[in-house]
């Protein structure tokens, strides 16, 4: 396995109830700042095929969400939507505070898009942009795709309570992710990046990061959130990129495009991606991120021309 990249600076913010999110600053600190996070059960490490490249352009303050990754465990009682809504907020207010305000993006998946919605339309806008991958975005009960994502949810609760959660080496947790069949379009190297990410070394071996049953929480938790608002009303400048929903199982995908196209979104898709598409396919991932980003009303780069390196070949 290859080893983690080592950040510029790393800075400890405090949340509301006092648990602690490591920040992690890199890239070119001179240009607009990016602000990266990971889905549930993850960690922005294993993310690290879609932002790396970025660091040329960006200056990229990369961040797990709380109770996973290299964040100490932070228990139960704020692992929860509205905890999640405010964490949001709080790790944006530190970077500004830590290394200036500057113009920045928000760029999460999954749980933490989510998570960003909620921030952004039920507390406040506070980005130049927002760019949210697949979120499993639960339309309301009597809506075509309720009872498809509900379903969905269920059985990733089920999976999430009986999935192994303590290793002997990293190689452990990496061979489930290459012989998993969600995780086997992952590229290899985010199979080896996201193996090690997830993992937390204790005096016996290893143990995820992000307690199983913690999980699970926020798979029911997607159920009740009632969170499928009008573009308008997040505030500002809104991307939606979801994964293919003519992908076989790709559910999300279609709650995604219906969410986009009923609710008013800036909404694309990747081809051929599932749920992970950011690290089945980061090339295109950054493309239809970065053609957004210039033509938002902040524009966060001046020309997407001059960032033919980032693009696919």
């Amino acid at each position: 396995m290859r080893e983690p990249l080592a950040p510029l600076e790393t800075h400890v913010a405090v949340m509301t109830d006092g648990a602690e999110i490591i920040l992690r600053r890199h890239g070119n600190v001179d240009k607009p700042r990016l602000m990266i996070t990971n889905g549930n059960g993850f960690a922005v490490d294993g993310y690290r095929v879609f932002w790396e490249p970025l660091l040329e352009d960006y200056e990229v303050v990369a961040f797990d969400m709380r109770n996973h990754g290299q964040n100490k465990p932070a228990g139960g009682d704020g692992h929860n939507y509205l905890q999640f809504a405010r964490d949001v907020g709080s790790v944006f207010e530190a970077a500004t505070n830590r290394w200036g305000k500057k113009k920045t993006a928000g760029i999460f998946h999954s749980m933490s898009a989510r998570s960003a919605l909620k921030h952004a339309v039920q507390m406040g806008w506070v980005w130049d942009a927002l760019v949210l991958f697949d979120p499993p975005s639960v339309p309301p009960r009597g809506h075509e795709l309720y009872e498809p994502m509900r379903t969905f949810e269920h059985k990733l609760i089920e999976f999430a309570c009986n999935r192994p959660d303590r290793f002997s080496s990293e190689e452990e947790m990496l061979a489930l992710y290459r012989e998993g069949r969600a995780s086997q379009h992952w590229l290899p190297e985010a199979q080896e990046d996201m193996a090690r990410a997830v993992l937390r070394k204790t005096d016996e071996g290893y143990e995820l990061s992000c307690q199983r049953e913690l999980e699970a929480t926020i798979y029911l938790g997607a159920l009740t959130l009632n969170l499928w608002p009008p573009a308008s009303e997040a505030g500002g400048p809104v991307k939606l990129i979801g994964a293919d929903p003519e992908m076989k199982g790709g559910i999300t995908g279609r709650a995604n495009q219906a969410l986009g196209l009923e609710q008013g979104y800036d909404f694309d898709y990747v081809p051929g991606t599932g749920h992970l598409l950011q690290i089945e396919k980061p090339a295109e991932c950054r493309e239809v991120m970065l053609s957004f980003l210039h033509k938002s009303r902040d524009r966060l780069i001046a020309d997407p021309s001059s960032l033919q390196h980032l693009r696919c070949p």
